[in-house]
């Protein structure tokens, strides 16, 4: 099978971006793309000019519009794993998975956004991927340098004299 008949039964095939935006504002408008893609082309001074600007030069935020229409506009299920790594217009949708209505959306209940990457993975312990090291370098911060500590009261003049000049080099 080759790759153009394998892409027959994507919704996204043939179909240009200006076409996809038109698309998306007739049916949710600018806030509920703000809110539900939160990209920021959405939500400072919006116009379909510079949304499409924005989008044909960033490769992360267009394959989110794409996605978000597949799945949110087309309401096809989600891609598996595998899927969900090939780009948008890439991706192989089975012949039995056609679109359906799309899906309504309420300004308000946006839900939050998940991380879903091979570059994140449950098993690390901090939300940076980093081990927690604050036990073993006691006095160092995130980065391993030594914080600043005070000095000590024997080091800190006594004489409390009421020209604060008084020790400046002459």
């Amino acid at each position: 099978m080759t790759l153009e008949n394998e892409q027959l039964n994507n919704p996204l095939h043939g179909l240009k971006l200006d076409t996809l935006l038109d698309e998306l504002l007739e049916q949710y408008g600018f806030d509920i793309l703000a809110e539900y893609t939160n990209i920021n082309c959405f939500k400072n001074k919006p116009s379909v000019v510079s949304s499409l600007k924005f989008l044909r030069k960033t490769e992360w935020a267009r394959e989110k519009m794409e996605r978000f229409y597949l799945y949110q506009f087309k309401n096809l299920p989600k891609a598996d794993d595998e899927q969900y790594e090939i780009p948008p217009r890439l991706r192989v949708i089975p012949a039995h998975q056609k679109p359906k209505d799309p899906a309504v959306l309420i300004l308000g209940q946006a839900p939050p956004p998940v991380i879903r990457s091979s570059n994140f993975s449950d098993d690390k312990s901090s939300p940076r991927g980093r081990d927690n090291r604050s036990d073993s370098r006691k006095g160092k911060n995130e980065r391993g340098f030594s914080r600043r500590t005070e000095k000590s009261e024997q080091s800190r003049p006594t004489d409390t004299s009421s020209n604060p000049y008084g020790n400046s080099p002459k």
